[in-house]
This record gives C-alpha cells, sequence and structure tokens, in this order.
C-alpha cells in the first residue's frame, strides 16, 4: 500500500479485503495496522465494519478472527462434522495432530460454559506447523486452553474432503471421543 498518501477509511477497508482475499495464512492486526500506517485499534474496528457489512455472498467470504490473526472464510464443498472429546491438556498435541496427519482440518473448539454458554473460538488448524504455533502460545502461558473450564470436555468442528475421511478421522479419535 502507498503510505505516503493517507488514505480513506473506505480504501483502507478496501485494501484490508483484498490483502485477506490474497492471503493463504491468517494476517495480524498488527501487521495490518503496519501495512496500512495505523494503529492496531484502527484495524480492529475496520475488521468489526467489514464484518458487520458482510452479505451471503460466498465471492466475498466471511472474515474469521483466529488466533493468529485474520482470514477469509470462504464456502467449500468440504464435509464437516463436530465431534466431542474429553482429554487432558498433555494429549492436545496428540488429538490435533491425529486429525491434520489423517487429512483434517480442526475448524473451532467449542466448550458449554454452565454461566456463559456455549463458547466457540476457531482454530483453523490444517498442518502439524499450526499445531506446532498453537501448543507454543499454550506452552508461554499466554492463556489456557478453554478445555480447562470444562476438566477437558470440549468439542471440534473437523472438515475433510468426504465423508469417509471424516470416518477414518473420528475413529482415530477414538480414544477421546467422550460418551
Amino acid at each position: 500500500m502507498n503510505k505516503e498518501k493517507q488514505l480513506t477509511g473506505e480504501e483502507r477497508r478496501i485494501g484490508i479485503q483484498r490483502l485477506l482475499r490474497e492471503a493463504k495464512q491468517p494476517i495480524s492486526a498488527t501487521n495490518l495496522a503496519n501495512e496500512f500506517g495505523v494503529s492496531r485499534q484502527v484495524i480492529v474496528h475496520d475488521i468489526a465494519l467489514l464484518r458487520a457489512a458482510e452479505s451471503d455472498d460466498a465471492d466475498t467470504g466471511k472474515i474469521v478472527a483466529t488466533n493468529r490473526g485474520y482470514i477469509l472464510e470462504h464456502e467449500t464443498d468440504a464435509f464437516r462434522r463436530v465431534v466431542s472429546v474429553v482429554h487432558s491438556i498433555n494429549e492436545i498435541e496428540e488429538e490435533l495432530n491425529t486429525v491434520v496427519d489423517l487429512g483434517g482440518k480442526v475448524l473451532d473448539v467449542i466448550i458449554r460454559h454452565e454461566v456463559y454458554g456455549e463458547l466457540m473460538v476457531p482454530l483453523g488448524v490444517s498442518s502439524r506447523y499450526d499445531v506446532k504455533v498453537f501448543m507454543e502460545e499454550i506452552a508461554s502461558g499466554k492463556s489456557k486452553p478453554l478445555s480447562v473450564l470444562t476438566s477437558g470436555v470440549h468439542a471440534h468442528t473437523i472438515e475433510a474432503e468426504n465423508e469417509n475421511r471424516l470416518d477414518i478421522i473420528e475413529a482415530a479419535l477414538e480414544k477421546f471421543i467422550s460418551k
């Protein structure tokens, strides 16, 4: 982007949409702020405006906030299934690697909190590298997994290319499946 000329809010939001459309990985608000020469808070506000204006147009996609930044989620022909699991913090890496090694993607983590109700956080974990980054963030102590609030009980929306692949992933996760 041309930082010499100050962009209007609308021009900046168009630029944000373009960058997100072209991105293969999530882009952090800090990186977007640096790109456009504005504060991180301005970007967060821009993203909120863009999300409020989102339509059902599958061509534009939906802006999703992940733990690594913003990304556009497009409609897909992939199949999805919510799988409920229960395990300790020490088994998170094994669980996530099992899914991605079998060709799946962990879209989110979901817990049912007794006070707040259902809480869902996008994850977008689709490779061992993503698992490694996620585990490093947990290990850093910045935060704890949501599942600690529910004694390890949680669910994931898992995406794969077909139902058969989802069946294979679910069978491999059998030791974590809550009955």
